[in-house]
């Protein structure tokens, strides 16, 4: 089986579900379990654990890889990690309990953990008058 190619944009996930704020991608690429831990680290740094998060995405997809300095053949390699393939318009984080400025900051520090262009949205009905 061959990578593939991930095209168009995301048909699930891409509306906030829980939180009031999240991160959402403009790109198509693989986001390693890595990647979303160490997003998931500066989320919860950064707000100082208050409040809550959601990780919308999970990485179920086996990557493998054959050692170096061996010759083609011989069979398929060892699994070298998990990915998510993700697609424009998928939610990847999502954040509740905080002021705006917080959420807004802890979110963009989990962004630039990630190996995609994310934007930050806010859900429709937020209320930014009761803000504390």
């Amino acid at each position: 089986m061959q990578n593939g190619r991930s095209k168009g944009n995301a048909m699930r996930g891409n509306q906030l579900a829980f939180g009031s704020f999240g991160i959402k991608s403009l790109d198509t690429t693989w986001i390693t379990g890595r990647q979303i831990e160490a997003a998931r680290v500066a989320v919860t740094r950064y707000m100082q654990r208050q409040g809550q998060i959601w990780i919308r995405i999970f990485p179920d997809k086996p990557i493998t890889k054959k050692p170096l300095d061996v010759r083609m053949g011989k069979g398929k390699g060892d699994v070298e990690g998990y990915v998510f393939p993700i697609t424009p318009g998928r939610i990847i984080i999502e954040a509740d309990g905080v002021p705006f400025a917080i959420a807004k900051e802890a979110l963009r520090l989990a962004a630039q953990k990630l190996p995609v262009t994310t934007k930050f949205v806010v859900r429709r009905d937020y209320d930014f008058k009761n803000e504390q």
